[in-house]
């Protein structure tokens, strides 16, 4: 009767144990620097990047991953490693600052002769058929004229998992980060 009781009772501490998934963490990779900030940090122009804002679906810990045309779900062990707002805000600094040669990017203002931008993603997360999307809008203030862009990118995961998708997502960031930077060096 005892070994039948430890037999039971080590069954039951070895599923419970199991049954315990170790959470994973998050961040968004920066793109390759070309020529890298210390350059960019001698320019004459001033960008503020003021704000990256994100819905609450977003908002959270967990990364988001879309199960169907109107069900998301927001994983609880892929978790993001510091508030999505902040990394999507970080890298966007970092990949402007090395894409805009003769511009001093930054996160903090940088007197009162600079330009602002502000970014409101609409969606950042995986999908159900193997796509990552990234959509949303930015507005940039320049000189008092306001220009405003939507933006929208599907691009295809090559693998399976979080791992693959948080890094397709850090790509299309970094992709649209570029596609910001040549539309503000076109700026007179």
């Amino acid at each position: 009767m005892n070994k039948w009781l430890l037999m039971v009772g080590a069954l039951l501490l070895t599923a419970c144990s199991s049954g315990v998934e170790n959470k994973s963490y998050y961040q968004l990779p920066v793109a390759a620097q070309a020529g890298g900030q210390s350059t960019a940090s001698q320019g004459n122009r001033l960008l503020w990047v003021e704000q990256v804002n994100v819905p609450d679906y977003l908002a959270g810990n967990g990364v988001v991953y879309q199960t169907s045309d109107v069900k998301y779900v927001i994983a609880t062990n892929n978790l993001w490693a510091s508030p999505l707002d902040q990394q999507l805000r970080n890298t966007l600094v970092a990949n402007l600052g090395s894409q805009l040669p003769g511009w001093v990017v930054a996160s903090q203002p940088l007197g009162t002769d600079q330009d602002t931008l502000n970014v409101t993603v609409t969606g950042f997360h995986g999908r159900y058929d193997g796509s990552v999307v990234i959509s949303g809008e930015w507005l940039l203030n320049h000189q008092g004229q306001l220009i405003k862009r939507p933006f929208h990118l599907e691009m295809k995961q090559q693998k399976d998992g979080y791992d693959e998708m948080v890094k397709v997502l850090g790509q299309g960031w970094a992709q649209e980060s570029a596609s910001i930077a040549r539309e503000i060096s076109r700026l007179p």
